[in-house]
């Protein structure tokens, strides 16, 4: 199975102030970028949350470091805040020096880390939350990075369901994670907004998915994972090493991503 990740930049939602914390990162020396010192993979989350407009935020990251201008909006798959693979990835965006955020997509019911769990129908799971009851809760979560939070820039980055999610929000610098077997019609939905994604596709549908890239006016970027998992950018199993090599640099490819388009 062939994983790869495509890229393309969001424009967003409102005008962005000029870039300051690029500079405090590189003074500093405290956001790495070029190595895998702010990913971590074990121990537990060391974010809290909060509850705004109903929703609860799971919040990671020291806002008095550097990239002071933009935090990221972290969008998870179908296993919500209660995967502690997501949020120790939010907690890695958070070391990279961005205040991060993930919004509970799923209302404290997220799917069972089993998705074999009796009783539990992944379909009926899927069509509960569809983009009329997700998108104002990605909504909610930009409206609290920019109106308590106070930061004018927001960039994103979801993972399979969150990246399909992501793919509709008009927002700056979105790296996103998607499913390829979930059809090409999602993938479409983003076209013109602009995203990067993981994605799983045999080889002529990667094709077909450049062909389309073909047509784009923005940058984008594309790349490929050989024996890769579904999820590998957050449930990799480190003990292989080709699959930590590909978490380990989609990981650095989204903050990179962030650092050139998210200003």
């Amino acid at each position: 199975m062939h994983y790869f990740s495509f890229a393309v930049p969001l424009w967003g939602l409102a005008a962005f102030a000029t870039a300051s914390g690029s500079s405090c990162c590189k003074a500093a020396g405290k956001c790495p970028v070029t190595d895998v010192s702010a990913l971590r993979s074990t121990g537990d989350p060391v974010g809290n949350t909060t509850v705004f407009e109903n929703v609860t935020m799971y919040y990671t990251g020291q806002e008095d470091k550097c990239r002071q201008d933009t935090a990221v909006l972290f969008l998870t798959d179908i296993y919500g805040l209660a995967s502690p693979e997501d949020l120790r990835l939010a907690d890695s965006f958070g070391r990279a020096g961005y205040f991060t955020v993930a919004p509970d997509l799923f209302d404290g019911a997220p799917s069972p880390l089993d998705m074999n769990a009796p009783g539990f129908n992944q379909t009926q799971f899927l069509a509960a939350h569809g983009p009329d009851v997700t998108d104002p809760l990605v909504a909610k979560g930009i409206r609290y990075l920019r109106e308590v939070r106070g930061y004018p820039r927001v960039a994103v980055t979801g993972y399979c369901f969150g990246g399909r999610t992501r793919g509709r929000r008009r927002v700056r610098g979105a790296p996103g994670h998607v499913d390829g077997r979930r059809g090409r019609g999602h993938y479409a939905a983003g076209l013109g907004r602009a995203r990067p994604a993981r994605r799983a596709e045999p080889p002529a549908r990667r094709q077909e998915m450049e062909n389309l890239f073909d047509n784009l006016t923005t940058p984008w970027q594309v790349d490929l994972y050989s024996g890769a998992m579904h999820g590998f950018a957050v449930r990799g199993n480190l003990s292989d090493p080709q699959m930590r090599f590909a978490k380990e640099t989609a990981f650095i490819q989204a903050v990179r991503w962030f650092q050139f388009w998210a200003k």
